[in-house]
């Protein structure tokens, strides 16, 4: 057999073990050449011999275990008798052991186990070991076959030595693994060894984050927490034990759990959730939260178990402090990964608006996705410097460019489409806050209006596949200019949309409507905490307002998703998208949490003041106009809805009339213009405070 073919056997064998990995630069057989450089494979043969030099002490008991599990297979396949009385079985079996232990000596450094860092071992890590040991008895088994025809040692015994070594190998490990903890444990986890130095902490929730917990802790020489017991939803889980700690109850039965802790001295100082919030019944979870409180104990959080796996670093497994959304956050809705992958990988993705709260964790996901380059658009140099500092940070590899642009200059707008022509807009770029529109309804009409005209249009011009607008819950029977402006958005996309389906090869323009998101820089979140800051007073406008809520996270997520099908499947020509947002919460009951959250009382501690409403606001938000037509697309999550379409030259010639009057400064006549165009709107007293309408000039517009 030539070196080269020697060279490819034992690169396809280290291949199948899954370990011996190319070294940087390195391709495999086939892809170039056929064979590895000298360079390479000295390489490759260096870097085993290191880790096998670095782990003799283990290497040293594999092979002593390998010649014991051949031998004992022996002793157990041919009975004792046979063995030490058949002087030609002993001289065959005392010539076969080095020939084995020489083969092991080869195979179990090659298939990497000796790169391994056992004490952190999973199952993949112990199919690898089972590898490396079929791979050296077949190898002993067909050398014996060629040599004497299994006439020296009966096959029989290699599928003995096979179990016997599996076992002892493992064995081994999982024993170095185990005393390796227990060096590491700085106390037994039994009992409280020394109070002034160690916090016992009562875990709620056992689950795989508890699992990784208490392994970080068993590995951490400097904690100082003592896991003194769990609480479980289930009472069947009562007095099961994970990692040496009981289940001491259910969450019903916290006080009685704490007073029987503290009748033994161990009572706890801090309560950690070890699963997300979401994940207990009702209203579980804020209800333990407030008796913990009340007990002077300090509430933590762990993070999900899919950040854990990750790294095995300390601050991986940090406490985190219970935020508003990890009370609010709701099971997830399953996500078709390889649809949005399929959907933004490789092509050319736009964002205006991109250094906004929404904005931002849209360009952030997208990143995440694989785009060709991701072009990021805001008129804000501060927003913009950050979030182009955090792709720079996160998503080095993605190709990015960043554009000072206000979505009002038509000229800047199309330098950049001509520049980079994108293939998917996503457009999050909006005056959003109700108060300031209702104030300056001007501005929300020339940016809200007029600028998503602007991008809708560059999309058409510049041939994108398609354009996902971002909406809101106020534009549903709205009292307010924010709510209105976004209204005649949707409507401009929803009938740009039912004329492109009509095209070949025509973009859609997709608009996504969903209610507030936790710490948006328009949501209420933000005043609460400035409010905390200060000492309070909370304010609200109304003790019976309701407001719907979704994490920022979930909000985009779910954005994507349904652009996804509708741009990749043709979905829903003319339809807008409605988020599911659950069921509408008090924004009382959201202050209330805050307070409690932030380790005080309501009412007591911090107090709730009611102000009154402001001009403009809703007390009820709604998902739909009852004019609209509901209809359930295939995504999950997601609602459609499909108003009552206006003739798109009828919206050019009202948004062209908007566009002047709103630049003239005349707010009568925007209002004015808006109410004919919708309807439903009524505009609040602030607009009209000073102003006149000239009718002759609305009534003569309207007449043309």
């Amino acid at each position: 057999m030539t070196d080269s073919n020697l060279v490819s056997k034992w690169s396809r064998s280290s291949t199948l073990v899954g370990d011996a990995r190319l070294a940087p630069g390195a391709h495999p057989i086939g892809e170039r050449g056929s064979r590895f450089s000298y360079r390479e494979i000295r390489s490759r043969i260096a870097a085993i011999v290191r880790s096998t030099i670095r782990n003799r002490n283990l290497f040293a008991v594999d092979l002593v275990l390998s010649a014991f599990a051949l031998l004992l297979a022996a002793w157990l396949r041919l009975g004792p008798q046979v063995l030490f009385s058949d002087l030609e079985a002993a001289k065959s079996l005392a010539g076969s052991i080095p020939v084995f232990v020489a083969i092991c000596a080869v195979t179990f450094p090659t298939a990497g186990l000796y790169k391994r860092k056992w004490k952190f071992a999973s199952i993949p890590d112990y199919i690898v070991l089972l590898q490396a040991i079929l791979i050296a008895s077949l190898t002993f088994m067909t050398a014996i076959f060629l040599y004497s025809g299994f006439a020296i040692i009966p096959h029989s015994i290699i599928a003995i030595e096979i179990m016997v070594l599996t076992s002892l190998l493992a064995g081994v490990r999982i024993t170095f693994r185990q005393e390796d903890l227990k060096a590491l444990a700085p106390t037994s986890r039994g009992t409280v060894a020394d109070p002034s130095s160690q916090v016992p902490v009562l875990l709620v929730g056992p689950g795989q984050e508890a699992d990784l917990y208490l392994r970080a802790l068993q590995r951490d020489r400097t904690s100082t927490y003592l896991p003194v017991g769990f609480l479980d939803d289930s009472p069947a889980e009562t007095g099961a034990m994970l990692r040496g700690v009981p289940v001491l109850g259910t969450t019903d039965e916290f006080e009685a759990v704490i007073a029987g802790l503290e009748s033994r001295k161990q009572k706890p100082r801090h309560l950690i959730f070890t699963a997300p919030l979401s994940s207990f019944k009702g209203e579980t979870a804020e209800r333990l939260i407030e008796q913990a409180d009340r007990m002077g104990m300090v509430v933590s959080r762990l993070n999900p178990a899919t950040e854990l796996r990750k790294t095995h670093a300390a601050s991986a497994f940090e406490l985190r402090p219970i935020e508003l959304t990890d009370l609010l956050e709701r099971p997830q809705a399953a996500l078709d990964i390889a649809a949005l992958q399929r959907f933004i990988r490789d092509r050319r993705v736009l964002v205006t608006g991109a250094g906004g709260s929404i904005g931002s964790e849209l360009t952030r996901q997208v990143a995440a996705l694989g785009p060709s380059r991701l072009v990021v658009v805001d008129n804000s140099e501060f927003n913009l410097y950050s979030i182009d500092l955090d792709l720079a940070e996160k998503f080095s590899a993605v190709p990015r460019s960043a554009h000072l642009c206000d979505i009002r200059d038509v000229r800047r707008l199309d330098s950049i489409f001509a520049q980079h022509k994108p293939e998917l807009v996503f457009h999050a770029a909006a005056l959003k806050h109700v108060p300031m529109v209702e104030l300056n309804p001007c501005e929300g009409v020339l940016t809200n209006v007029c600028g998503t005209m602007n991008v809708a249009e560059a999309v058409r011009r510049w041939g994108a596949v398609g354009m996902v607008q971002i909406s809101t819950d106020k534009v549903v029977n709205s009292p307010n200019m924010m709510g209105a402006t976004k209204r005649l958005a949707e409507l401009f996309c929803q009938s740009l949309d039912l004329e492109c389906a009509n095209e070949i090869a025509g973009p859609r323009f997709v608009t996504v409507r969903f209610g507030n998101v936790l710490g948006s820089s328009g949501s209420l979140i933000p005043l609460f905490k400035r409010q905390l800051a200060r000492g309070g007073p909370l304010t609200i406008t109304h003790p019976e307002m309701k407001r719907f809520f979704m994490t920022i996270r979930e909000a985009v997520e779910l954005t994507l998703q349904a652009s996804a099908y509708a741009v990749e499947k043709k979905l829903g020509s003319g339809e807008i998208f409605v988020l599911d947002m659950g069921e509408p919460i008090k924004v009382i009951d959201i202050a209330r949490r805050m307070i409690l959250l932030a380790g005080f009382t309501p009412d007591r501690d911090v107090q709730i003041q009611i102000i009154g409403r402001r001009p403009g606001e809703k007390l009820f938000e709604e998902l739909f106009d009852e004019s609209e037509e509901r209809v359930a697309p295939p995504v999950p999550g997601v609602f459609g809805a499909v108003p009552k379409p206006v003739p798109l030259p009828v919206l050019y010639d009202t948004f062209e009339r908007l566009h002047t009057f709103a630049s003239d400064g005349n707010t009568a006549a925007v209002v004015d213009t808006m109410r004919r165009i919708l309807p439903g709107f009524r505009a609040g007293e602030s607009q009209l405070q000073g102003a006149t309408i000239d009718k002759s000039t609305t009534d003569r517009e309207f007449q043309t």
